[in-house]
């Protein structure tokens, strides 16, 4: 491997990352404009918003949010984070300050096809951390893997390398599953602020990896952080991914369920009451568009 690296954290970047800054200041006079981007097609589905792109869209958006060089995130959201976006106080401001908002969730696209501006497709993180390699790989980008349970993000990181020829692994780090000590977290922030990235993909749990992310994104400065979940076990294959026909039915998360009860039933038994409610309060709504009570 070209650049040396440690899963215990002690990563060692191939070249020190320079980050210019993009708008002008009073100690940075000459610093260039900043970029601005033209803004996405959104629709609110359940109060939450979502950006209108294909996978091939949102891939193309995250390279020109590398390009622009500004510290941003991207949330992949499923209903179980449209459920957390009305149950914690903090999530809707992680979610307002996100610079792309894709569904990860087949209900959210077949709930969005009943308004006039529907969603094009299920952007699936799973998948797109495929496409996020390839195009590193392309461009020559380094990603950091942050996460994951020991080895995990390791194994993670050398398939996609091997897999994307040319994408650069900055750094892998699985931390503990306790907080960090504030020496262990300026250690942490050294090496992902001098590993030369261009994304950092966070495996925390959902919303633990985007709540991380919104609290130290400007910090760290990576162009583009994004919070995958369970993509690094698919990859790495501690974990495996539903069939093909039970992701076309939507079912994606039946099958998960099923492989892991003890963890996951009790979640998505959540998700199925918060779907349940979400589905009757718009049915509700719609019969008082027609000038008629849910009673009547």
């Amino acid at each position: 491997m070209s650049v040396p690296f440690s899963t215990t954290g002690s990563t060692t970047p191939a070249s020190p990352v320079v980050f210019t800054p993009t708008t002008k200041t009073a100690e940075n006079p000459s610093a260039p404009p900043t970029i601005e981007l033209p803004p996405l097609d959104r629709c609110d589905i359940w109060d939450v918003p979502f950006d209108r792109v294909t996978l091939p869209e949102a891939i193309d958006r995250i390279e020109q949010l590398v390009a622009r060089g500004r510290p941003s995130y991207v949330i992949t959201a499923n209903l179980n984070y449209v459920m957390l976006h009305h149950e914690q106080a903090d999530v809707p401001e992680i979610t307002r300050d996100a610079d792309l908002i894709l569904a990860d969730g087949q209900p959210i696209v077949w709930r969005s096809q009943l308004g006039p501006d529907p969603l094009p497709e299920r952007v699936a993180g799973s998948e797109m951390i495929h496409k996020l390699a390839c195009r590193a790989g392309q461009k020559q980008w380094g990603i950091y893997f942050l996460g994951g349970a020991p080895g995990v993000a390791e194994t993670c990181a050398k398939r996609l390398a091997r897999d994307y020829p040319g994408m650069r692994i900055a750094g892998i780090e699985s931390p503990p599953f306790r907080p960090l000590s504030d020496a262990e977290q300026a250690d942490q922030d050294r090496r992902i602020r001098q590993s030369g990235a261009q994304i950092l993909l966070v495996a925390f749990g959902q919303p633990k990896g985007e709540r991380w992310i919104h609290e130290n994104y400007r910090r760290l400065g990576i162009p583009v952080s994004i919070q995958l979940g369970a993509s690094f076990d698919f990859i790495a294959g501690t974990a495996k991914r539903a069939p093909k026909i039970w992701q076309r039915l939507g079912a994606e998360w039946a099958y998960r369920m099923l492989s892991d009860p003890r963890r996951l039933v009790p979640r998505y038994g959540k998700n199925a009451i918060y779907l349940a409610q979400a589905l009757i309060d718009d049915w509700k709504k719609t019969v008082r568009r027609w000038g008629m009570s849910p009673t009547d």
